[in-house]
């Protein structure tokens, strides 16, 4: 692959993303911010992220590679009658993160260890990964939500005790925002909706494509992988906005 400057060295080696100097989408991108901004000057508009309402910023959560495992897995990789034992709280309720970690293999032999799992128990085995991750190993995921796996890429797990293969279980995540029934009607959204969000700062960023997920009890949260926290500049607990629906 020809050395394009400007590229990351991931890129060079393994020519997965190859520039398109074609492409206008990002421009095109900037002249609909330009309008909004103007629009927003003329009417005056003081809360252009909050169209018409007085909505609260949403915490955000980054989410760095981690694993969900069934029971049957759990005791092939770690001994029968094994159970997940927790090492922290997450932030939603009931969510743990655990003790016990596995590495991951992919097709070329290439592995990332100490890939945590995360608690309780699933009924469905899951890796979710970044898309630099997933560069690293040499596999292609699919961007899907959660428990979607049909067409996940291929990898090998492995424990103390064992290894799994699983033909598909490799995703990167969808962005997706936590929302209970209540704080969703709040916003005008419902599960399934897609949003935009902005996060501001030095290199603030508008994200597209940002997946509601409703249920009763959660706390409200936006799920950004690493990938996507890096190219903002942003950590864990920054308030993102809300920029409407898709």
């Amino acid at each position: 692959m020809v050395n394009q400057k400007g590229l990351a060295s991931y890129c060079q080696d393994c020519g997965r993303c190859v520039a398109d100097t074609g492409n206008h989408s990002s421009d095109d991108r900037l002249i609909e911010i330009i309008v909004d901004e103007v629009v927003r000057s003329l009417t005056g508009s003081s809360k252009p992220l909050q169209p018409g309402h007085d909505l609260p910023v949403i915490p955000l959560g980054v989410s760095n590679r981690h694993c969900h495992i069934t029971q049957a897995t759990l005791e092939k990789l770690f001994g029968v009658g094994t159970q997940l034992k927790k090492y922290r709280d997450l932030y939603q309720p009931g969510e743990f993160a655990a003790e016990q970690m596995v590495t991951i293999i992919g097709s070329k032999m290439r592995a990332i260890q100490n890939v945590r799992i995360l608690g309780p128990i699933r009924n469905y085995d899951q890796i979710e990964l970044s898309l630099t991750d997933a560069i690293t190993i040499g596999i292609h995921p699919p961007v899907r939500n959660s428990g979607d796996l049909k067409g996940a890429a291929p990898l090998t797990w492995v424990g103390p005790k064992g290894s799994v293969y699983f033909e598909e279980c490799a995703i990167i995540a969808n962005r997706h925002v936590h929302f209970s029934t209540e704080v969703a009607q709040q916003f005008g959204v419902e599960a399934g909706d897609f949003i935009k969000v902005r996060i501001g700062g030095i290199k603030g960023t508008v994200f597209e494509n940002v997946l509601v997920r409703v249920k009763d009890g959660w706390k409200m949260q936006i799920h950004l992988d690493t990938d996507d926290a890096n190219a903002a500049n942003v950590r864990c607990e920054t308030g993102v906005e809300f920029y409407g629906k898709m």
